[in-house]
């Protein structure tokens, strides 16, 4: 391997896009992060009705295990490009490790639901800091000739994350107990800690920045009210709720305020002043719209497997199984691909394919055959594979090393922000639907209690039409989700149709990147 003195424009020769073995070693690291940060997420959420028996309380209470690790995420999230400026990415990194794994550890020995959630925030403080901090350990380690590739590995977790979650909680709260829903972190972060010790390099020279107490009073405390206030529209099962619009209005006011003393401050804590780059900005509105429904149909495809077919949890993950075999097939040709002839003709393309797939479960019913809906998803996974990355390849890659952390931030600030708005609309929507259908339906498909069905329909046999309404509920809120993939078409015809050219200066290209000696 080239010296890590050696700059990079003094080789000759076309640059090479293929990654090597050292930054594959890198890559591990930050893919085992991923993994716990992202699963947990979707592990905790088939361990809802578990938490209500154990702790004796309701789904309120038990959804703040949820919301809790959600909100510690937007509080530290904007924190991830001072922390890495201040101390260096490899310390931030592996201080996030510990805090996710002891938060973990405490998770597991929890004696009631508020202790649980308490120790949920510990864990989100944690893994709120993983995702950008590892993003900008390989968005440096690879250069920018080798994003797509390495966005392409760092894909993996994000994508089936959603899929793999179900299957995986299913298994260890049916064989094990809930308290392996945690548990299983604890000897992977151990691992994960280990490896990112000696993987990692330490950065060479940290700039010692003085944080910016204004921004951090303004963008920690609106991101968490607002998002607080979205994802509480599912349990009000509507918008228009003082529970929604006062935390909601009051975190987009404190993010309004950010946004203008961002843009007059010299060094903020997130600098705005990268929307002047024209591909990160249509990267990010294509990302957003991406998000929203992509994160918002991922909630839908499993309750209609349990709630309208009857399937359990860990049927209902391995049904969604085609979707993550598709995503694997095309994410690695798609990220290489994108470092040599740019996102716009990947991104459109799988944009059309998860059209395509989505378009398909509009017409669902509740006899669908499962080889259509099976053959539905795996088209749509074949167009997530060419999506999400790429276009985060277009967001990143025409930065230059000092701006990666900023970009990787606010990559990672619209990602989390898209997500929980997509998740609210979609469960919104579809609680609608379901109330609109017959007395009682709403109540079997969210698997309530026998008794706390309709007078007549306790211990008597479900309609069929029943179901066939709950399908065309699902089917209705399936149209939104189809509706706003198509939206995403806009603003990814504007996305680079060529090799995306590189903004490193002659001083960033005179740095090394950070790879394992």
């Amino acid at each position: 391997m080239t010296s890590s003195s050696t700059p990079a424009h003094a080789h000759a020769g076309p640059p090479d896009t293929k990654l090597d073995r050292h930054i594959l070693i890198v890559a591990g690291v930050v893919v085992l992060g991923a993994i716990m940060s992202i699963l947990d997420v979707t592990v905790v959420s088939v361990a809802q009705n578990t938490f209500q028996q154990e702790f004796g309380t309701d789904a309120a209470g038990a959804a703040w295990t949820m919301t809790g690790y959600t909100l510690a995420l937007a509080a530290v999230i904007p924190l991830s490009s001072w922390a890495a400026a201040r101390f260096g990415t490899k310390k931030v990194y592996l201080t996030s490790l510990v805090l996710f794994v002891i938060g973990s550890a405490l998770c597991a020995l929890a004696w009631n639901i508020g202790s649980l959630v308490a120790f949920r925030v510990i864990q989100g403080l944690g893994g709120g800091l993983l995702m950008p901090i590892g993003m900008m350990i390989l968005t440096k380690a690879a250069g920018p000739e080798r994003v797509g590739s390495v966005m392409a590995v760092l894909g993996i977790p994000m994508l089936l994350g959603p899929i793999a979650g179900p299957i995986l909680g299913g298994l260890l709260i049916e064989k094990a107990s809930w308290h392996w829903v945690f548990l299983i972190n604890v000897p992977i972060g151990i691992v994960a800690i280990i490896y990112s010790w000696f993987a990692l390099r330490n950065d060479e020279e940290t700039s010692r920045p003085s944080i910016d107490f204004v921004g951090l009073l303004l963008l920690s405390p609106g991101l968490a009210l607002f998002l607080y206030g979205i994802s509480s529209s599912s349990e009000a099962g509507t918008f228009i709720s003082a529970k929604v619009l006062v935390p909601a209005i009051i975190g987009a006011v404190l993010i309004a305020g950010f946004i203008w003393h961002a843009l007059r401050s010299d060094k903020p804590l997130l600098d705005l002043r990268l929307f002047r780059n024209r591909t990160l900005t249509v990267a990010v509105i294509s990302m957003t719209l991406f998000m929203i429904a992509f994160f918002g149909a991922s909630l839908l495809f499993p309750q209609y497997f349990i709630g309208v077919r009857g399937e359990t949890t860990l049927s209902a993950g391995l049904l969604l199984a085609p979707q993550g075999i598709g995503a694997m097939l095309t994410m690695p040709i798609a990220g290489r691909m994108t470092d040599k002839i740019g996102p716009g003709k990947f991104v459109l393309s799988g944009i059309v394919l998860m059209f395509l797939g989505m378009g398909t479960f509009v017409f669902v019913g509740a006899e669908t055959s499962y080889l259509i809906l099976c053959g539905a998803l795996f088209v749509q996974g074949l167009g997530m594979g060419m999506t999400m990355m790429p276009i985060m390849t277009a967001a990143l890659a025409t930065l230059t090393n000092s701006q990666v952390p900023d970009g990787s931030t606010l990559v990672n600030v619209v990602q989390q922000t898209a997500s929980s708005i997509g998740s609210a609309v979609i469960a919104v929507i579809l609680a609608t639907n379901l109330k609109n259908a017959p007395e009682g339906m709403l109540a079997i498909v969210s698997n309530t209690a026998p008794d706390k069905l309709p007078a007549g329909m306790q211990g008597a046999p479900v309609p069929t039409s029943f179901f066939e309404a709950a399908a065309n509920a699902f089917g209705s809120t399936f149209v939104v989700g189809a509706i706003l993939i198509a939206l995403t078409l806009i603003p990814a015809f504007f996305l680079p149709r060529k090799k995306i050219a590189s903004s490193l200066t002659e001083e960033d290209m005179d740095r090394a990147p950070i790879v394992m000696h």
